[in-house]
Formats: structure tokens, sequence, C-alpha cells
């Protein structure tokens, strides 16, 4: 049957593709040629043009070098500079361009300066890349290299000549022996100018051959492709007529035969008569004979086949019967066969016929059927859910063993009864019954469910908690056919929900309430203080030397003295109150509706109670204080949630302190628990910065005075980029990062950007890289056990010679751990580093720990510094620090030197070098390596 509709649309399509696509790809191909060559030869031309601009540049610097030499004029010397420019810019362009990965920028500047049009630039950098080793181009790019050495010497020649005249020695033999000089190297280029010429031009003459027979080339495919494609349409004609007659053929037999196949047996003749159909379903030849049609039978079924003949045939019994025909795949097919028989007057059947339908498909849809309804039952049997099925009137089929484990009702029982006579549903929060969910069902809310969380009440047992389903059962026409019930017993699950929603808002250890739930009962007391006027008081509580029992008892004991610290606290706050544990050791008592004053009695009632507990744990015993802050907000006051516990931490933190064991009071204006708050605030603004790389390095100059002219000295300074994009100095957020032990990571964060960027600076061979950079280590990194496997390891990563860094550590710092100070120094000094001693004559004991530091640098104190010349004592100081200094074997530097005349006094008293504003500001350190970030530098302050 011929192809028609849609499906001969896209045949034509296909065969059309078939025709245009390669004709396609032949055009394709050729004007790609067109446009390669038309390519080359544009880029030949500009070439050639280039050649004319580069021979006449180099004519010009000759004849500008040769004036020059005679005249010594400037201006002629400029005109030679201007015009060897030219072979300059294009030798640039050529150098590039026989990189791996050239830079177009300058390529396309090194070409412009060789007077070469932009447009002409791409073409002739593409035909350079892809040709300068093919033809008469190699011989071309073999000149130009040739011709740029004599550039090269001519270049070379003018700068000596220039040098000779500035220096007035051009004698007249010099000038001679010059002039023959620029006459050789012009008779040099002058024959290479020509070669360059004639290369480029057979390079075209070449192309424009290669155009021709690649044009010759894709006409002839073009013919052989149409005669191949021609010859290909006469066979699929040909093909595509006898497939149009082989689908006519099985058009008309699809017409004759069916899915059935027909048979037909004359009893009196004998003859048997089947269909193609059923031959072909019974697996027999085309001439096989009928009675070879129970040989067919599969043994089982051939006496029940012959016996439901024999009863049609003498007892007129119906001809119904189904038998299996094995196949040759070892499986059997199931077949259904229907008869009938002509009979004469006497009853005697004289002709037989009927039909055979195939109806394995059916057999084995009833058996996965009938497997589908045990594997049901089974699991109904064994499921944990409670199922009870009902019919369309609401009466109950089915209950499943869960559903009688759970209602205490047989199937048996409870069959045709309706749920509510079985089941009883109430609501959990109201305790009231609900109405039968199945008659809700039945009555069209096939989407039925409860809000509220149910129960089943039973009077033979107790009440179980439960999630209910209702679903309607719906016959294939979909009419609702019964209701389905699907009950699961969640008790447990209710009980364990109930007991996380306990663990979620208590704390494990203590009973107390957590933070979430304390936040949450804090913001409900300020509710309640802005709309009934009822002042409420936060106590945030901090058990003193807590880590001593941890320490010396385990943390066993330290769990112990929480939880007697909690009970100690329910048992003097009222039951109103509420009290958490924020985590470690930190609590905190919510007081709602009491004012300051009731409020400080509590606090006050806590310290004392919480110093008598007098904690014992084994045979140890241990004396128990508490460090409390009081926060107390009326009608008047307004903070946020996070502010009020901020500010009770903060109070809290004061004092702590102001020596421990006391109660501080916070106030809107005490400047001191603001200060300790600030400081709070700065510790996630510190983190963010680290997290999101807003910290940035700057520099500023340590000149040496007996040299102030090479600054080759510097010390690396963090400041930090806010949120607003401006720059916060270190005085801001650098006390607060020491406070709350966030040093160590700025240290850190410092060595690895300052590394990263000399490592940078060095490989691009930047001019303005120190020689030596000084980076500030914090107290809090010198005590840390790995500050010293680190630093090596960043020497390694970004290969840093030691020699280079300085590691500048404060007097103080070096002194309240000098054993693990001086280890750390000889650590650092044995691998090529140097070391600062800062802030120096800012300690009580500085001279004496002088001598025992291996320091190469004494920084004097800059208050010493600053007020020297006005201050008899402070110079004193100064002069004092600077001869130690020296005596000891060690350089002495001057910081916050801000005006020439400290600089004088300083420079006067022999002072090897002098920081400050008189000198240089800091600046970004290596600015090329800087983030993109914008940012906007506030003025220098001379406290920085």
């Amino acid at each position: 049957m011929p192809v028609q509709g849609r499906g001969a649309e896209l045949v034509k399509r296909e065969r059309a593709a078939e025709i245009v696509v390669p004709f396609v790809l032949v055009v394709v191909v050729m004007i790609g040629l067109c446009a390669a060559s038309l390519d080359i030869l544009s880029a030949a031309r500009a070439f050639v043009g280039g050649e004319s601009r580069w021979s006449k540049a180099q004519k010009i610097a000759v004849s500008s070098l040769q004036h020059y030499v005679t005249s010594s004029k400037e201006s002629d010397y400029q005109q030679f500079l201007d015009a060897i420019a030219v072979p300059l810019g294009d030798h640039r362009a050529r150098v590039e361009l026989d990189r791996v990965h050239p830079d177009m920028a300058i390529v396309t500047a090194g070409f412009r300066r060789g007077g070469i049009d932009k447009a002409d630039i791409p073409g002739m950098a593409r035909l350079y890349r892809y040709f300068h080793n093919v033809g008469s181009i190699r011989n071309a790019v073999a000149v130009w290299v040739e011709a740029d050495h004599s550039i090269d010497e001519l270049v070379a020649l003018g700068a000596d000549v220039h040098a000779r005249i500035h220096q007035g020695d051009h004698t007249p033999t010099w000038i001679d022996a010059t002039s023959l000089h620029l006459r050789t190297i012009d008779e040099r280029l002058t024959p290479l100018e020509y070669a360059f010429s004639d290369a480029l031009g057979n390079a075209s003459r070449e192309t424009a051959n290669l155009l021709r027979a690649w044009f010759c080339l894709v006409a002839a495919t073009m013919v052989l492709i149409a005669a191949q494609r021609a010859r290909r349409l006469l066979d699929d004609r040909a093909r595509a007529v006898n497939e149009l007659r082989a689908s006519e053929d099985r058009f008309q037999l699809a017409v004759a035969g069916s899915n059935d196949g027909l048979w037909d047996w004359d009893r009196m003749t004998g003859h048997v008569y089947l269909s193609p159909r059923l031959r072909q379903m019974l697996g027999l030849a085309s001439n096989g004979a009928g009675a070879s049609i129970f040989l067919c039978l599969h043994p089982q079924d051939r006496r029940q086949v012959m016996r439901a003949v024999t009863a049609h045939v003498w007892r007129h019994a119906p001809l119904d019967v189904e038998f299996r025909i094995p196949h040759q795949d070892g499986n059997a097919r199931w077949f259904h066969a229907r008869g009938a028989s002509s009979r004469d007057a006497a009853g005697t059947s004289r002709r037989m016929a009927g039909s055979v339908t195939e109806i394995t498909e059916r057999r084995r849809a009833d058996a996965m059927l009938f497997a589908a309804k045990e594997r049901a039952e089974v699991t109904l049997q064994s499921i944990g859910d409670a199922v009870i099925t009902t019919d369309a009137r609401g009466r109950i089929d089915y209950l499943n063993p869960s559903a009688e484990r759970l209602t205490h009702w047989t199937t048996e029982r409870a069959r045709g009864l309706p749920v509510s006579a079985v089941c009883q549903f109430v609501a959990e929060s109201s305790g009231r019954s609900i109405d039968d969910p199945v008659m809700q069902v039945l009555a069209g809310h096939a989407d039925w469910n409860h809000d509220d969380k149910l129960v089943l009440a039973s009077t033979e047992g107790p009440s179980t908690a439960i999630d209910l389903t209702a679903t309607p059962i719906r016959d294939r026409a979909g009419n609702m056919d019964g209701v389905v019930l699907v009950m699961r017993d969640v008790s447990s699950d209710r009980e364990h929900a109930a007991q996380l929603s306990y663990q979620a808002s208590h704390d494990v250890l203590t009973g107390l309430i957590n933070r979430r739930e304390f936040e949450r009962r804090l913001a409900r007391a300020m509710t309640s203080a802005e709309n009934n006027a009822r002042p409420f008081t936060v106590l945030y509580l901090d058990l003193d030397q807590f880590k001593v029992v941890n320490d010396t008892c385990s943390h066993a004991a330290g769990d112990e003295l929480l939880r007697q610290i909690s009970a100690l606290f329910l048992r003097r706050v009222r039951a109103t109150d509420a009290v958490a544990r924020l985590g470690g050791d930190e609590f905190v008592v919510l007081l709602e509706d009491c004012a300051q004053d009731d409020a400080l009695t509590v606090a006050e009632d806590l310290r004392a109670a919480i110093g008598d507990l007098h904690f014992a744990f084994g045979e140890r015993g241990f004396a128990t204080s508490a460090s409390i802050g009081l926060v107390s907000l009326n009608t008047d006051q307004r903070l946020a949630r996070e502010d009020i516990l901020g500010a009770a931490d903060a109070a809290c933190h004061l004092a702590k302190e102001k020596g421990r064991n006391r109660v501080q009071t916070y106030h809107l204006d005490d400047d001191e628990v603001l200060v300790r708050q600030t400081e709070m605030c700065w510790v996630s603004r510190i983190q963010a910065a680290l997290a999101n790389n807003r910290l940035r390095i700057y520099a500023q100059d340590i000149v040496d005075l007996r040299q102030p002219m090479q600054h080759h000295h510097v010390e690396l300074l963090v400041r930090m980029v806010g949120e607003d994009g401006q720059i916060v100095p270190p005085r801001a957020f650098i006390p607060a990062a020491e406070r709350y032990g966030l040093m160590p990571s700025i240290d850190r964060w410092v060595v690895q950007s300052a590394f990263s960027a000399l490592r940078n600076a060095l490989d691009r061979n930047a001019a303005d890289v120190p020689s030596l950079c000084t980076i500030n280590l914090s107290g809090t990194s010198l005590s840390e056990d790995g500050l010293a496997v680190f630093l090596r390891q960043q020497f390694a990563e970004f290969a840093i010679a030691p020699s280079s860094i300085c590691f500048e550590i404060t007097e103080t710092a070096a002194i309240s751990s000098l054993s693990r100070a001086t280890a750390f120094i000889h650590d650092m000094r044995a691998l090529g580093c140097s070391f600062s001693l800062d802030d120096f004559g800012a300690g009580m004991s500085s001279f004496t720990y002088l001598k025992h530091l291996p320091v190469d640098f004494v920084k004097i104190e800059g208050s010493f510094v600053t007020d020297m010349i006005d201050d008899p004592i402070d110079f004193a100081m100064v002069e004092a620090i600077n001869n130690i200094g020296h005596v000891t074997g060690k350089r002495t530097i001057a910081e916050c030197v801000g005006t020439p005349e400290l600089l004088a006094a300083v420079h006067r008293l022999g002072i090897d070098f002098a920081q400050g504003f008189v000198l240089s500001i800091p600046h970004p350190f290596l600015q090329e390596h800087e983030a993109s970030t914008p940012v906007r530098e506030p003025a220098p302050s001379s406290t920085e």
C-alpha cells in the first residue's frame, strides 16, 4: 500500500535533502575556498603595502641619522626615531606572532606603528601564523628576519651616535666612519626590500593558481556527484515500484484474511480446509493434511479436544474448547476453537466449520490478574496499616488482620455493619467525635481529610492515636463502588514528636530551655512591654573559672556542676521567669514584669547563692562564683532582641574584667559597656571580611637615613573594606580582633596575601618589589604551636626567599611568653628571616630583655619619638634606646616621624631608620594585584 499523508511528505523531504545537501556542501566548500583565497590575497596586498611603508621609513631613518651625524641637531635624531619606529613596530608584531599563544593586542599595536591599516591586521596575522612556513611566504619571512637584523644594527648605531654627540666626542674621522657604516647598512637593506616584494608577488600568483586548480577540482567533483545521484535516483525509482507492488499484495491479503483462523471439514469426503492464517497459527505447511492437526496439539490437550469433537458430532454438544500448541521457542501458545455442524435429516453431522482464536495474551493476563489478586491479599494480610473496605452503601466488606487488632473486631462480626458501628473517630484537641468519613466520601467528598489529629476510641481497649485516609473505590465507568479506609497507628510517632519538640526547646544536660525557646519568650516579653507597659529584665550569667573544674576533674564534673547550678536557678526565680542555658557555662534569665531595682536584688541573690554552693566532686572541692550582666528595659526604652542579648553579654564581660563575682548593670549611656558591645559587634564584621576577602594590605616605607633615596624596606599594614566600600583603619577593628582571638586568622591571611602578591610581582619582573617586607605577628599568633609550620609551608608554596621577610612582634607579646618567642625567633632566623621588636620602651623591663631577644631591628615606641623635641625625658629615652640597640648589635627604627623637624632630630641622634608620614603615607601594596573592588580611602591619620 503506498505511503500517504504526512509520511509521504516526510519521505519527499528526506529525498530532497539527500539530493540537495551534497551540492550545498560543495557550494559551501567553494565559498570557503574563495573567502580563504581572497583573505590570503588581501593579506599579501597588505604585506606589500607594509613593505612599501617599511622601505620608505628605513630610507628616511638612514637619511635622518646621516644628517644628525653632520648637524648634531636633536630634531634630526627625533626624525630618525620616528622613522625607525615603523620597522621596529613590524618587528615587534612578527616576534609576537612567532609565539605559541600570541597577544593580539601587541600584534595590533606593532602593525599600527608600522603604518598598517587596522582592518588589514587580522588577515596579515592569519597569513603569517598559518602560512609562514609555506612556499614563497616562507622566503618572504626569511628576508624579513634578515632585514630586521640590519634594522637592529641601525638602531644600535643610532643610539651610539646619539651618545657620542651628547658627550661631544664626534671627530671628523668618526663622522666619516659612521657615514660609511650607514651607507653599508642601507646598501644591504635595499636588495632585501626587493626580495621581500618579489616573494610576496610569487605568493599571490601561487594563491591564484591554487584557486584555479581548486575550482577545477570542485567542478569535476560536482559532475561526479550529479552522475552518482542520478543513478541512485533511477535505482530508487525501480525499488519503489517493486515495493508498491508488494504493498498492494499485502493489502489484498489483509482484506481477505482476519486475525482468526478459519477451518472447514467435509465429513463425507474427508476434505479439510485450513485458511492460511490458521495454518500460520498452527505452524502447518501450506499443503499439510487435516489429520495432522491433532498432532500439532500439546500432548496433554489432544484427548480433551478429541472428546469435545466426538461429543459435538454424536451428542450435539457445543464445540467450544481451549488447547495449547507448542512453539519453537519452547513455550506453549493458547488457542480457543469454536465450531458448528451441518446435519442431515437424521441428525448426522455431514460438515463442520468454525474459527480458531489465539488467547495466549488473555490467558497470560488472567494469570497475572490472579497473581496480582493473591499478592494484594497477602499484602493486606501482612502490612502494618489497618485497612477496611466497604461497599457502595458504606457497609463493611473486609478487615485485614491489622484492622482486626486495632478495632478488636473480626471480619465475620463486622461484615455488613456501618463503619460507625465498629470505629469511633475523635478529634484529639477537642475530644469530640467526627462524622463517619465513609459516608462523607460516598456523599461526594472524594478528597476528604481532617485538619485535627485523630484518635480511635474503643470500648474494648485503650484509645489509639491514628492517621486516617478515606479513598473512594471506582469501577471502570468511574462510578463509586465503595470506600477504603486506611488507619495507621501513630501513637509512638506522636510520643516521639512530643519528645523531639521538648528537646528542640530544652537543653539536654540541664533541662533548662535553650536559646531558641528563650528568644521566643523574650520576643513575647518585648511585645507585652510595648502593649501593656510591663518592664522586664534580662540577666546574663557566666560561671567564673568553670574551665578549672573541667580541666581538674574531667567534663563529668563540669556537667554535674552545670546541673546543680541549673537546679539552683529554678529554686531562686519565680515560676513565670525563664531560665535558659545558651551553651557552655553561659546562662540567661528573663524576669518578666520586673523593674531594675527588683531585678538587681534577684541578681545579687543568685550571685550569692552560687558563691555559697561549694561544689564538690570526688575528693575535690571548688569555690563557685558567677559574673552577671543585667539589662532592664521599660516602656520608654527600645532595643532589638539581638541588641538586648548583646548588651547583657557585654555587661557580663565587663563584670569579668572588673574582677568577676559581681553584677554589672547596663545603661544606655554606659560607655564601658558600649565599648565592649561595639567590640563584640566587630567580631562578626571581621569574620565576614575574612570570608568575603575584604581585607587589604597597605605598605609604608621604612627609610634608611644613611641612604634616604633607596626605599627598599616597607612595613605591611592591614586595612578592612567596610560594607559601604570605605577603608576601615586598623585602630577600629584590631582591638576587637585581639580581644576575641581573631588575630591569628588575620595574621595568616596577611602572610598568604603578601606572599601571593610578592610571587606575582616577581613573576612579572615588577620594578617596585621591595627587598625587605616587614609583617606584624600578634602575641596570640606567637602562642600557636603550628605557626612555624604554617610559615614554612607558605615559603615553600610561593617560593619566597625568607631573607626578604622580616617579622615584627611587639615588646609586650615577646616578654609575656619569652621562651616561646625566643624559640620561634631562632627557628625562623635559621630559615633566613629577620625580626623587628615593635613598640620598644613601652614595657616595664625593656632593657632587661633586650639582650635576650635575638632580633635584628628595634622600633622605638612612637609616643617617645613624637614628643622628643619638646620633652627632655622622651628625648633621653629615645637616645638611650638607640644607644642600647647599637651596643647589642641591633639596628634602630624611629616610628611616628611626622614632621621635618622631628626627622632632623632623629637623624642627629644617629638612628638608623625612620618611618612616618613625613617620609611616606601607607599605600596599597603592589597595587596591580589588589582586588578590583572599588574602595574609598580615608585621609591618613597620625595614629595609624
